[in-house]
Formats: structure tokens, sequence, C-alpha cells
């Protein structure tokens, strides 16, 4: 695994509410695209699924024609996504183009292959994978994450095999903990190819997990988010529920 030790340490903001931080993190993320295309970069950006991410995508719709930003040189990937039909309410790729990416017409959208598109969620994984080698180099401008209560992030859950993938940017999760069964996900070594990593928690159900993600002693193999940093930057954005225990 990537040495986490040799990078700046995690900043933590708080905000008073879901909505307010939603506003906060669309903002920046508006601002960080529109200065990377101002000095003549392409963006890449990784979206994460969860209902925090869902109100800063619509924040993000809702801010989107002020902020400058060309949204068809902007690449979009997933750092996870549900091993199930192209149409299920349970993509994350569905919820974020409903939300925001086909509203501001974003079309470098880099989705993880569907059950009905890939005979496994293995072949998903490959071809999810040959996908970011080919069109970014798999290194993220901005990183999203979302946190579970457990501590998992993307879809790498506590003591779950698919922790210790090595050499692969993407790989195919079985009996996941939180339905659906079948996933595919980001690997730790994908997601710590991040130049910024985000991590988006409100809720007074993360509080514990945030606490431990955020404590000097604890491992990944408990929990998960203490796995990524971001190569510059690791800002841990919360509401005031979710930094409770803080």
């Amino acid at each position: 695994m990537t040495d986490l030790s040799q990078r700046p340490d995690p900043l933590v903001e708080v905000h008073d509410d879901a909505g307010a931080l939603a506003t906060a993190i669309a903002g920046e993320l508006l601002n960080r695209i529109a200065d990377a295309q101002a000095a003549g970069h392409i963006p890449d950006i990784g979206l994460t699924g969860g209902t925090i991410a869902e109100a800063v995508h619509r924040e993000v719709a809702r801010m989107a024609p002020a902020s400058g930003v060309d949204w068809g040189a902007v690449r979009f990937y997933f750092g996870d996504e549900r091993f199930v039909p192209a149409g299920s309410p349970d993509r994350n790729a569905g919820q974020a183009r409903a939300a925001f990416l086909d509203e501001v017409g974003a079309t470098r959208v880099h989705e993880v292959p569907a059950s009905d598109e890939s005979d496994s969620a293995e072949s998903a994984a490959a071809a999810y994978a040959e996908t970011v080698r080919a069109t970014g180099g798999g290194s993220f401008d901005v990183l999203m994450l979302g946190v579970g209560p457990d501590g998992h992030i993307a879809s790498l859950f506590p003591g779950h095999p698919v922790l210790d993938a090595t050499d692969a940017i993407a790989a195919a999760v079985h009996d996941s903990p939180k339905p659906p069964p079948d996933r595919v996900t980001l690997t730790f070594e994908a997601l710590n190819r991040s130049r910024a990593v985000w991590f988006l928690v409100s809720g007074e159900s993360k509080a514990d997990a945030t606490r431990r993600a955020l404590a000097d002693e604890g491992s990944v193999a408990e929990t998960p988010a203490r796995g990524v940093r971001g190569e510059i930057e690791t800002t841990w954005f919360l509401d005031s529920d979710a930094a409770s225990q803080l």
C-alpha cells in the first residue's frame, strides 16, 4: 500500500448543517475545475454516491451557470459502482447524471460497465480499469469519497479481502455487507493517485467513523477511510453532527 505517512495531514472543515456543507463543497469544486481549466488543464474528477453527494451534485447544477466551467473539458469517474443493470436507480452513475452531469452537459463521463453490459463484476472491473488508463491516466485532481457508518469508502469495506488488492486499478467485490452484494471499486492504490482527496460526511451516524478515521491510532482493516490521502491535500468536509465526536 502507498506510504501515506509522507503525505500532508488531513484538514477538517466543519459546516453547520448538511445544506451548508453541500453548498460549500460544490462551490469549492467549481472553483478547482475552473482554475484547472484556466491553467490549460483538463481536470479529472472522481465522484461518489450517497445522500450528501447527491446534495452536492444538485448544488453544482444550481451554481454551474455562473461558474465559467467548460463541462465538455472535464473528465468524470466513479470511485465505485453497484454491479446492477444500466437502468437501475441504484447506480451511482445514474444518480449523478440525473442530479447534474446531464443538466450541465458533461460529455466525458466514464462509467463502470453495468451487469447487462458485462458478464461478471470481474470483467466490468477490468474494462473500467482499462478506461481509466486510456482516458485520464488514473490520477485524479479531486477525488470525492463518502464514508459509511462502518468507516467504508467506495466499496472497500472493513475486513473485506478486496482491501488487500494490489497491482490493480479496479476490483470486483462480492458479498458486500451493504446491498447490492456485487460491486466494482477502485482499489486503494488507484484512490491514492489523487492530488486532492475530499471526504464528504454528514450526519450523526457517521460521527464515530469520522473519529476513528482521524484518530492517531487505528487500522485500515477496521476503518478503510484511514487508507486514502491526497498527494497535495486531504480535506474532511463535515457537518456539525458528523464532527460531534472530534
